[in-house]
């Protein structure tokens, strides 16, 4: 059974393995179960695109997880290898940023919950990397999307250039914050 460090990462891991037919969207009914000692996360539901039933069924973890948009303590996750997660980071940080730089900056405050969403992506790649050690090890690439990743950007795995995104995200985030949001009563949802 899949060990999940927080739904977080359980949404995540969904998200990363569609249906058969290529969709990942489904209408995600969720419960918890209790296993023995295990507190099991089921999530259930029909593909919107051809009705098949999906079902993940997650062991969650010991440990009360971080706040989203952690994915998870300190450890790496057993789920989610660190390609998926540099492919996630990279795929949102180039349409986020896209977004960032066509809007006004009274607007930016929109795109905070993503670029938050990058930052701990590229936080959980370097939770792979050993102690003592400069890069993520080949060994931990697992899936098809992060050995792929790996192949090809073997560099963007070193510690140093993960560093560097950690702290560029960590500056567009306190760039939006200084910005601020709209005062009360013209915002979106208001």
């Amino acid at each position: 059974m899949l060990t999940a460090r927080s739904a977080f990462e359980a949404h995540l891991y969904m998200d990363l393995h569609p249906c058969e037919c290529g969709s990942g969207d489904f209408d995600r009914q969720h419960r918890l179960e209790q296993h023995g000692d295990d507190l099991v996360a089921v999530y259930e539901g029909a593909c919107r695109q051809c009705g098949t039933t999906r079902r993940f069924a997650f062991r969650m973890a010991e440990e009360v997880p971080p706040p989203p948009p952690a994915f998870g303590g300190p450890e790496p996750s057993q789920i989610i290898d660190p390609g998926e997660f540099l492919d996630v980071a990279f795929r949102i940080a180039e349409s986020t940023g896209v977004q960032l730089l066509n809007a006004p900056e009274s607007e930016h405050y929109k795109h905070r919950e993503a670029v938050a969403y990058v930052l701990a992506a590229y936080e959980e790649v370097v939770k792979f990397i050993p102690p003592g050690q400069d890069a993520v090890p080949a060994s931990a690439f697992v899936s098809e999307v992060g050995k792929g990743r790996y192949q090809r950007e073997p560099g963007n795995f070193r510690r140093e250039v993960l560093e560097l995104s950690i702290r560029n995200s960590r500056a567009v985030l306190a760039d939006i914050d200084r910005a601020g949001a709209p005062p009360s009563g013209t915002g979106p949802t208001d």
